[in-house]
């Protein structure tokens, strides 16, 4: 899709934030450990649900950035 002139470029550079929970996920070594925990939920499963939020709010960031 070809952009019309003067209208200005949509802030598409804002996406490589989807790679921050990509990595964070991927390297496992990081978060693979029982303590601390939180609520009596060890690490490995509170890291892993509040990658889930910070993902989902990434994703509300970027959609208003390109909307």
């Amino acid at each position: 899709m070809a952009t019309q002139p003067g209208l200005e470029p949509k802030r598409h550079w804002l996406r490589i934030l989807f790679v921050l929970p990509f990595i964070a996920m991927l390297w496992v070594s990081s978060y693979n450990r029982l303590t601390p925990e939180l609520f009596g939920f060890p690490f490995y499963y509170w890291y892993q649900l509040l990658w889930v939020v910070i993902s989902a709010a990434i994703a509300g960031i970027v959609y208003k950035a390109e909307h």
